[in-house]
């Protein structure tokens, strides 16, 4: 079957969609995607919204213009690949989370699944996480079901490894064991930073952290957070941690201290691998900062390549994950699992709207 993933990622920058064929265990065809940025008006709306508990009349706004945008996706995607919508099954619809609270049992992802079937005119699943964490797990992640698909016939223990707006890390082993969790701050952080100081999105390519010098005793001291010393599985919600300490710092330094924080969170995550990984496997947007993925290399003494090296694309494979956990979704399949989330057994998710007859 065919089926569309859309995700807005916590980096805040816009929505990645992508085409697959599968039937919920095999990967049978990857057809293409696309990624389309938000205007940055609309990010600053939405970026409003972050910590958000509450609906009201603004967020209702809000989630139907940010379900509007991803309907226009959808629309540019078929067209692009030349795919009619009646040829699609399936649309597995993550939204935009605002806040995510699995101690308090409490998640929200932005977006209105009755509103983008409504639209497209295609069934959609949506509200992946309300379920685990109401079971008790933690929600996220919930890419590594398709990681582990994606890594069939791949030598093993290896750790994959997807630096979005915060870090996660799948660790599969070679008996089919999986391990996941968040490993702490990636983009998200250091995009606040490059915004708040000079007004720009991001740090392209590492350049400013590159020339900055980190200051490790704020690093030193993020680290002592109980959150790093906690037994996975385990979820961060993005704005945890800020960069209120290092306000004073300048550009570069920051950028330096924060990209330093990243690095060193994921080391920290290792302590808990079963075995080391032969290898990393790096997707999300953190894999085009070279300073990172230098650092990474350096830090660790183990080989951190891009996922492109085998072909695949790591701007899509978070749409490509949800796509894929819309079909288990509608088969009643799990999605999250104790290694995964901390849910105490194996758990389907999601909510299914039916699209125009």
């Amino acid at each position: 079957m065919l089926i569309l993933g859309l995700m807005s990622g916590t980096s805040l920058d816009g929505i990645d969609v992508a085409l697959i064929e599968t039937d919920g265990e095999r990967i049978e065809g990857r057809l293409g995607g696309m990624s389309m940025a938000y205007e940055c008006k609309f990010r600053d709306r939405l970026r409003a919204c972050l910590g958000s508990t509450t609906y009201d009349p603004k967020i209702q706004s809000i989630e139907t213009e940010l379900t509007d945008l991803h309907a226009n996706a959808v629309s540019l995607l078929l067209d692009k690949l030349g795919v009619k919508p009646k040829q699609v099954g399936l649309i597995g619809f993550h939204g935009h989370t605002i806040c995510h609270q699995p101690e308090h049992r409490f998640t929200w992802q932005l977006g209105d699944g009755a509103q983008l079937a409504y639209v497209t005119g295609i069934d959609v699943v949506c509200d992946f996480r309300s379920a685990d964490v109401a079971a008790g797990g933690e929600g996220a992640p919930l890419a590594p079901a398709y990681h582990n698909a994606l890594c069939k016939g791949i030598e093993k223990p290896l750790a994959f490894l997807n630096l979005g707006g915060v870090a996660n890390v799948t660790w599969l082993g070679d008996t089919g064991s999986i391990l996941a969790f968040d490993t702490g701050p990636a983009n998200a952080l250091i995009d606040d930073w490059m915004d708040r100081k000079i007004g720009i999105a991001y740090d392209q390519d590492g350049q400013w952290a590159a020339k900055g010098i980190s200051h490790t005793d704020f690093v030193t001291a993020w680290l002592t957070n109980d959150y790093f010393s906690r037994r996975p599985p385990k979820s961060l919600d993005r704005d945890f941690f800020t960069s209120d300490p290092i306000a004073d710092l300048s550009t570069e330094d920051g950028a330096a201290t924060l990209t330093e924080f990243t690095v060193k969170s994921i080391q920290a995550a290792t302590q808990f691998f079963p075995s080391v990984p032969l290898r990393w496997l790096v997707t999300g947007g953190g894999r085009k900062n070279t300073t990172i993925m230098q650092s990474l290399t350096s830090t660790l003494n183990l080989p951190f390549t891009n996922v492109e090296s085998l072909g695949w694309n790591g701007d899509l494979l978070e749409a490509e994950a949800f796509a894929y956990l819309a079909i288990r979704s509608k088969h009643k399949m799990p999605i999250s699992w104790p290694s995964t989330t901390g849910v105490p057994s194996p758990l389907t998710g999601g909510r299914l709207f039916k699209g125009r007859s």
